[in-house]
């Protein structure tokens, strides 16, 4: 019954096919009978793309090095060894690892800037504003302000403590007002000089609309 099944196949996809192609294809009619055969064919070396690398060292798979050729990640991850299954999966644990560094978040704003200094954990060690060192109303939002406070909070870095146990900072911007040049010239100038030394990574955290809510009204005056 199942090579009636699989002539009557054959017969309705003849039509498609170039004559001398069919004329080939009568000579080796079993040969072509039996690719339209539902039994599945027995596979070799399969492979499970979801098995661990380390899977790859036992029961009949073959190593990654005799899969792929010896060295062909050479080129694209840095220090792979293809004798040592297990170095792909330190690779990328080592790659997504969260470092010990402290953050230094800016935030400025047009009114005011804000500068907090947090642990490798997130918890707050120095968190001040413009307002905190004596500037009032429209003085929060200046340059000279800005300036100012950055200098105020190396300083008390450098009061507290902190430098020995700071390794490394990552510098995070949040927002384009005035106080983001300010504070980048204060850790470029001599009152940053303890702590420019220790930054190793720059982050802008500023907030982008993907549409988001209405846009307030203009201002209108007159």
């Amino acid at each position: 019954m199942g090579n009636h099944t699989a002539l009557r196949i054959f017969r309705s996809v003849q039509s498609s096919i170039c004559s001398s192609c069919r004329s080939r294809i009568h000579t080796q009619a079993p040969a072509a009978l039996r690719q339209f055969s539902t039994s599945p064919a027995p596979a070799k070396d399969f492979i499970d793309p979801g098995a661990p690398l380390a899977s790859f060292s036992q029961g009949g798979l073959s190593s990654p090095s005799s899969a792929f050729g010896k060295g062909d990640y050479a080129g694209v991850v840095p220090d792979f060894d293809p004798n040592n299954p297990m170095n792909m999966e330190n690779l990328v644990e080592n790659e997504f690892a969260e470092e010990e560094r402290h953050h230094f978040h800016v935030y400025a704003t047009k009114h005011n800037t804000h500068i907090t200094l947090t642990k490798p954990n997130r918890d707050a060690l120095i968190s001040v504003s413009c307002g905190n060192i004596g500037f009032r109303k429209a003085g929060r939002g200046t340059y000279d302000a800005a300036y100012q406070l950055a200098a105020f909070v190396m300083s008390r870095i450098q009061d507290k403590g902190l430098l020995t146990q700071i390794q490394k900072i990552e510098l995070v911007f949040r927002g384009f007002g005035p106080g983001r040049e300010a504070v980048t010239k204060a850790i470029l100038g001599s009152e940053g000089r303890n702590v420019r030394g220790k930054i190793c990574r720059l982050t802008d955290a500023t907030r982008l609309k993907f549409g988001g809510v209405r846009s307030k009204k203009p201002r209108r005056l007159g």
